[in-house]
């Protein structure tokens, strides 16, 4: 009997958390905004340094509720020190060529593009210095951009002896 009732009450505990997230989801629904989907996540690459870095990217942040009907679209980096570029690459289905805006500012690169109930938007900065005139395509909801790097100038001075 007493493992009867331990068991009932343990049960009753799990589907408590189901029937919350339930409410959780009946709550989405019931909001009205068709905006979907909605996404989160994290992507984890290892930088020149060797280091991880880990990027978070998506439209909704776990335990909120979307704030935009704007999509952040998936970006990759890759630095090619042989080639001496860097390649920008963005996934934007549903979108066409002429809808797609960029805009090269300092170390930041400004992606944006909508057509009809499709947006994206992102802002991607970037670890080296860039040349602003850049190379870029669109096909098949993939957004490439071609990048030259630009060595950072050296801090100009004249070494001082000490006598």
């Amino acid at each position: 009997m007493f493992f009867d009732s331990e068991f009932d009450r343990i049960f009753k505990r799990m589907s408590n958390s189901f029937f919350d997230i339930d409410d959780i989801f009946e709550e989405f629904k019931g909001n009205g905004s068709e905006s979907g989907p909605y996404y989160y996540g994290y992507t984890m690459t290892v930088g020149p340094d060797g280091k991880p870095v880990v990027k978070e990217y998506g439209n909704v942040k776990p335990g909120l509720l979307p704030t935009s009907d704007t999509r952040e679209p998936l970006v990759d980096t890759i630095v090619d020190k042989k080639e001496n570029v860097v390649k920008l690459i963005a996934e934007m289905p549903g979108v066409e060529k002429s809808d797609v805006k960029i805009v090269v500012e300092n170390k930041t690169v400004d992606v944006s593009a909508e057509h009809g109930d499709k947006k994206y938007h992102v802002k991607v900065p970037m670890q080296f210095k860039v040349d602003e005139n850049a190379k870029a395509s669109y096909k098949n909801g993939v957004l490439q951009i071609l990048f030259k790097l630009i060595e950072e100038e050296k801090p100009k001075g004249k070494t001082v002896e000490v006598e």
